[in-house]
């Protein structure tokens, strides 16, 4: 039966420890679930969760939504480290969430939105999935609701348990179509990747990185930078602002050329307009400006390279062009195959390079290297389309 024709799956509100308790013993049965958070972040350093939602396969699929502002929710933990597999959307936000309200985040996890990039649908929403896959229509209006206003809704409740009621037939069906294409193992070799990788804010000391003008910054303004950077970082985090209101980039940025070294100093640099630090968060800032001015090099946390050297330049280009042919005519999100950035890591011999790993050092990482060694030409096919051939060595002769 289509999914759109079936009955929605009933809902049960978890606002109490003993019903968190009774969840956690159904789920930590259960061979997998699916899982979703809304939460705000606008105004505060840390997201706020504000619901967390779970479905499940007791016959029926069936959906709870666990309200975090009125139970803790960590005993969830339980379910996390469990041998079930968890099944979200696009999930990245979700497991810093986890990780910050259960310590930890699943040990399995299937991602739907990496898993469909392997079957031609690149970066796409929830929505679309569920459309393309299982003819479904999510109910729409409560994206940008405020999921902190209690009591909850009956469309927000619709909306919430929609995102994770299809996940699990949802998962089936790509599931079903990367068998059929011999792609399951890279679909799962990518998110365990994601489920590894850090999730979270970045180390302070790299704060700096996400500056315009980051690696245009020379001699002491790198140290500056990223010394005061570091400082809004953690200020932010202990007051629960986002960074910009600690201090704005257009700020940091002055800072980090100008080094002063007083308050006066500091007032008259752009940015600082019209802002009043009080005189204890001046007299941090301006330690750290000064302790940026005389950071020792070993000390600095230089960004990665983003360029390859001058001679690769061009094949760089040469190898993004094709990498684009090679997604379209595989069907893959060519995000996965490759980014510029993996390119360029890769030929500067980069041994942590996402090309040096796992299935994309065959398919994409040997190509590359044939080409940029001059083992191998790309070429028009006449119909417009790029290939990649064994070279001649023959001159054009016209």
């Amino acid at each position: 039966m289509a999914a759109d024709r079936q009955s929605p799956a009933p809902v049960e509100l978890v606002d109490t420890a003993e019903r968190l308790a009774e969840l956690v013993e159904r789920l930590s049965s259960a061979g997998r679930y699916a899982l979703d958070t809304e939460f705000h972040r606008e105004r505060t350093y840390w997201p706020r969760p504000a619901l967390v939602q779970v479905a499940w396969e007791e016959g029926p699929v069936r959906v709870a939504l666990l309200d975090p502002l009125a139970v803790d929710p960590s005993p969830l933990a339980d379910v996390l480290s469990g041998p079930g597999e968890m099944v979200a959307h696009a999930c990245e936000q979700d497991l810093e969430i986890l990780e910050r309200l259960c310590g930890r985040g699943p040990a399995r996890l299937f991602d739907t939105q990496i898993a469909a990039g392997f079957t031609g649908h690149p970066a796409a929403n929830l929505a679309s999935l569920v459309k393309a896959f299982l003819g479904a229509d999510l109910p729409k209006g409560n994206r940008l609701t405020d999921w902190t206003a209690r009591p909850l809704t009956a469309a927000q409740q619709a909306y919430a348990a929609a995102d994770v009621s299809h996940l699990l037939p949802l998962a089936d069906a790509i599931a079903a179509e990367l068998d059929r294409s011999g792609r399951r193992g890279w679909a799962e070799e990518e998110c365990e990747a994601l489920r590894r990788r850090p999730h979270g804010p970045p180390d302070p000391r790299r704060a700096w990185w996400k500056l315009r003008d980051a690696r245009s910054l020379k001699g002491p303004a790198r140290g500056v930078a990223q010394e005061v950077a570091a400082w809004r970082e953690e200020r932010a985090r202990s007051l629960d602002v986002p960074v910009r209101t600690v201090l704005a980039d257009l700020a940091l940025q002055a800072i980090a050329h100008q080094a002063p070294s007083g308050a006066h100093g500091l007032s008259i640099l752009r940015g600082m307009e019209g802002r009043s630090l009080r005189p204890a968060a001046a007299r941090e800032l301006l330690d750290a400006v000064e302790r940026g001015r005389r950071l020792p090099p070993e000390q600095l946390c230089l960004p990665p390279a983003e360029d390859v050297p001058r001679e690769l330049r061009a094949p760089v280009g040469l190898v993004m062009a094709w990498i684009a042919q090679l997604a379209r005519r595989e069907g893959i999100d060519p995000s996965l195959l490759a980014t510029r950035a993996d390119v360029a890591s890769y030929l500067r011999g980069d041994p942590e390079s996402r090309l040096s790993h796992g299935w994309r050092a065959a398919m994409v990482a040997a190509p590359v290297r044939a080409l940029v060694e001059g083992r191998a030409s790309l070429a028009f096919d006449g119909s417009g389309s790029l290939v990649l051939e064994e070279r001649s060595g023959l001159p054009f002769s016209g």
